[in-house]
């Protein structure tokens, strides 16, 4: 706990998160800025608030540096996933894919079965990053192939991703909610299934319905790009590694080394150590012509990723001082200290986890404060931990991919091309779960009442 803890008041600490948001609203909404121009003006504000309350400049940066390294791993996987989909591109993996797409691609169904397919990937990976930049980039290709808004086959990608993410045991989020709230991992997960199958199908029913109504895009177009595209037979096999060391439960972050030490010996092949430097740096350049196929292919690269990083670390900057400083937790816990009910408490975790996500930006830290913050009061009033874990899923977990400055926000905006802004209203999954978890909260479905399958 720091120090000083008792430097930031309750006044002050309210006063800095209503700034806060209302510079973000006014930067991004309001005047349409890049998400670093808020948070960088944030930052200097707070740095010089909190250095007239007497906190020293070492402390600050230490602060600083506390709220980057909670994103190393995030920030490292990044990097990881855009040499991988610039491997993937280059070697043949995702043109095969996107080939497969051309020849069976049904407009009718495309939306639903986008939504089906990141699922069910997801689930077995336990990687919504990874899903997103494997078989998100390669169904965002055939998606606006097909003529689908790009925000909407964003968004149907997305949810995918994020319910198989959050219903995997290998999922890195999945197993940290359990952890706070103490729990055994199954037993949550299957509490999860109370709002995140709801959720779900809400989604899937949505999908559909927006897929009636689209009559598709030009089949010429489809025939001309999948003649242009060979499919390999090899493509299959870094598929299976990635799906075969999800099951063998092997972290994401040697899967995915794994997968790039693969995929770049079989680019050797063909290409000199020279181009290979070249296309994990800058991504994959196609030599077509075809301005559709270009648009397709050109993909990938650390270097795709350094916008993503620069925002993340701005948005984790911010969140290390806010954090430190117990900033959130200091508004917070006056009203988790009074609030005596099931359907309160849990509401209060829903909100704190939306609002944090929102003021940090960061996916663990806006599941861990909540978690820590309102944890006393499931104690106090007799309710069972698993109600803990699925409200911090459904809210800190879900959120973070709607924020513009978030982690997985600005991870999904700058893998699939679209902003978040755009796609955010369609990522119904994210939208659909906190909502659900509120009618449990309130009308009791669900609800343990006693502390049951605590560790």
């Amino acid at each position: 706990m720091n120090e000083n803890t008792n430097k930031v008041s309750f006044k002050l600490a309210l006063s800095i998160v209503l700034g806060l948001i209302l510079i973000f609203s006014t930067g991004i909404i309001g005047l349409n800025l890049p998400a670093f121009m808020p948070l960088t003006v944030s930052l200097v504000l707070l740095t010089i608030i909190l250095r007239f309350k007497k906190v020293s400049w070492s402390e600050m940066q230490d602060n600083i540096l506390a709220g980057i390294r909670t994103g190393l791993a995030p920030l490292f996987l990044f990097l990881l996933i855009g040499m991988l989909i610039a491997l993937w591109m280059g070697t043949g993996v995702i043109p095969s894919m996107l080939w497969l797409g051309f020849e069976s691609a049904n407009s009718t169904w495309f939306l639903p079965s986008t939504l089906l397919v990141t699922a069910l990937v997801g689930s077995m990976i336990g990687s919504a990053f990874t899903t997103i930049g494997t078989v998100g980039v390669a169904l965002m290709g055939v998606g606006v192939t097909l003529g689908f808004n790009p925000a909407l086959v964003s968004g149907a990608i997305l949810s995918g991703a994020i319910f198989g993410d959050k219903s995997s045991p290998l999922s890195d989020s999945t197993n940290l909610a359990a952890s706070i709230a103490e729990t055994d991992l199954f037993a949550h997960i299957k509490n999860l299934m109370w709002t995140t199958l709801p959720a779900l199908l809400g989604s899937l029913i949505i999908f559909i319905i927006l897929g009636l109504g689209h009559h598709g895009g030009s089949t010429s177009r489809l025939a001309t790009l999948s003649q242009l595209i060979t499919p390999t037979w090899w493509s299959i096999i870094p598929l299976v590694l990635l799906v075969g060391m999800a099951i063998l439960k092997v972290p994401a972050i040697p899967t995915l080394l794994l997968n790039i030490g693969l995929t770049g010996t079989v680019y050797l092949f063909n290409h000199s150590p020279q181009a290979l430097s070249q296309i994990l740096m800058d991504g994959f350049k196609t030599t077509s012509t075809n301005p559709n196929l270009v648009n397709l292919l050109n993909r990938g690269g650390m270097m795709s990723m350094m916008p993503t990083v620069i925002v993340i670390m701005l948005a984790l900057s911010l969140g290390g001082i806010l954090t430190e400083q117990r900033i959130l937790q200091t508004v917070m816990a006056p009203l988790s200290q009074k609030i005596n009910s099931a359907s309160g408490v849990l509401t209060g975790v829903i909100f704190t986890g939306i609002a944090a996500n929102f003021l940090i930006g960061e996916q663990y830290l806006s599941t861990i404060l909540p978690g820590q913050l309102w944890k006393p009061a499931f104690d106090r009033i007799k309710l069972s931990r698993l109600a803990l874990g699925r409200a911090l899923e459904d809210s800190g977990t879900v959120m973070n991919y709607l924020v513009p400055w978030g982690v997985a926000g600005s991870f999904a905006a700058q893998t699939l091309g679209v902003p978040v802004a755009d796609f955010a209203p369609f990522v119904f999954f994210a939208i659909l779960s906190p909502v659900f978890s509120l009618l449990s909260a309130w009308t009791g479905i669900g609800i343990k009442k006693e502390n049951q399958d605590v560790k």
